[in-house]
């Protein structure tokens, strides 16, 4: 039996991705996202690596949770910011420290992830937003695959009009879609305020 590398191959490639990891690209866009959020409220963070997008949420107040399926990832956030939570999972696997969020943010995590992969962890994060919480992440606007740049392996887009419907189908309201200074296409979506 062969065992998935749940990291989709960062965890071998861990330290020269947090040596190339280009950290003015992610942040600004990430913060400006979190002024519609509840103040100092709670932002899980997929994908949180290092803890590049983290800082800047930890600075401006949040309580951070963040999940990586690498281990050498973890264990680099936890040196960093020893007072957020963090664990050590792939997305479609954790049970989101079974709690809910205000924010939820997946910068550079979607297109790693297999098709069906990719729909679950959606489904998950909308389930996992309270009530007008915010759902932001990346991944290309044309459904497009190519050769992940660090690992080689193939990574996938959906593109803007099937990430659309996956996140309408899951009750959320697409509000945005941009691209960064990186040229990173970001997805924007919230979760309705219940009806009193």
């Amino acid at each position: 039996m062969i065992l998935r590398d749940k990291s989709n191959g960062y965890d071998d490639l861990a330290e020269v991705f947090m040596r190339m990891r280009n950290t003015r690209i992610g942040p600004s866009t990430v913060l400006e996202w979190s002024q519609t959020l509840v103040p100092h409220g709670s932002i899980l963070e997929l994908g949180c690596g290092n803890g590049v997008i983290s800082q800047v949420l930890i600075e401006a107040g949040f309580s951070l949770y963040g999940i990586d399926a690498s281990p050498k990832m973890v264990r680099a956030f936890r040196e960093q910011f020893p007072d957020a939570q963090a664990e050590c999972a792939a997305a479609e696997d954790s049970n989101f420290f079974d709690r809910t969020f205000d924010g939820i943010v997946a910068w550079g995590l979607m297109f790693l992830l297999q098709d069906d992969v990719q729909r679950l962890v959606i489904a998950k994060a909308a389930k996992a937003l309270e009530p007008g919480g915010q759902l932001l992440f990346t991944s290309p606007r044309d459904a497009i695959t190519w050769q992940d740049s660090i690992t080689g392996r193939e990574s996938r887009s959906l593109g803007a009009k099937t990430y659309r419907q996956l996140l309408e189908a899951q009750g959320l309201i697409v509000t945005e879609d941009r691209l960064d200074e990186g040229d990173n296409y970001y997805y924007t979506a919230s979760k309705p305020k219940a009806v009193l």
